[in-house]
């Protein structure tokens, strides 16, 4: 099993090599990331909240973050945890390590994107998960990883056209479809021989797109901070 989604990459410490790796990866060699438009005035913001501004490529890929810092918080939890070893076998300890890293990288990738543009450190409310039972770490991490693919889903199509735009685009595809093969592994160790949950895929074999009022309406219970998006497109 875990051969399926190994890993040997550690997480990235060096903010100037994150920087570096995420142009590389993102096919913009040695382009400026440049902001647009990054005050927000209008959207009706709440000063006490932290509000991810989708006027601008840079609320997007904030949106992304909050998300990323969630799930690397929550498997860094996991795989720390004082049962972590009593409570999974030797296979899915390497799993969930191997998700634990590529969500840490993600979770760089994106800050070092984001320079000073980055929303500030969230923190975690894993209350309601009883980290040494399987099936509640196991049905959290489905619907972090259900979410979060159906969050990029749906976020896509609000980052520019530009050639910056384009450069996030191309990441957030590698991003996401990572986060579906965590998505997959995890449904296989919570009912073998599946691939997603019930609902997940529809008839015409497509994942779901969730629009992010209703994904950080879902994170939220498991973030301290309200975290809202302002000023997201109308495109319909």
């Amino acid at each position: 099993m875990p051969d399926l989604i190994r890993s040997h990459a550690e997480p990235v410490s060096d903010p100037r090599a994150s920087r570096r790796s995420f142009l590389k990866l993102a096919g913009l060699g040695g382009a400026v990331l440049v902001a647009a438009g990054c005050d927000s005035d209008s959207g009706n913001p709440n000063p006490d909240a932290i509000n991810l501004d989708f006027s601008n490529d840079f609320g997007v890929l904030n949106y992304a973050y909050a998300l990323e810092q969630l799930e690397a918080a929550f498997y860094a939890t996991v795989v720390t945890s004082s049962s972590f070893s009593t409570t999974f076998n030797t296979d899915e300890q390497a799993v969930l390590r191997s998700i634990r890293k590529h969500e840490e990288i993600h979770r760089e990738f994106l800050k070092a994107a984001l320079g000073t543009n980055a929303i500030p450190g969230l923190t975690p409310n894993f209350d309601a998960v009883d980290f040494g039972n399987k099936s509640s770490v196991l049905g959290t991490a489905q619907v972090f990883e259900d979410l979060g693919v159906a969050a990029y889903n749906g976020a896509g199509k609000y980052i520019s056209t530009s050639q910056a735009g384009r450069g996030y685009l191309t990441i957030a595809g590698k991003i996401v479809s990572v986060e579906g093969r965590h998505a997959a592994v995890i449904a296989g160790l919570i009912t073998p021989n599946t691939i997603a949950a019930s609902g997940i895929i529809n008839s015409s074999g497509l994942d779901r797109a969730l629009e992010p009022d209703v994904v950080l309406g879902m994170a939220g219970d498991f973030i301290v901070e309200d975290i809202r998006a302002i000023n997201v497109p109308s495109l319909t």
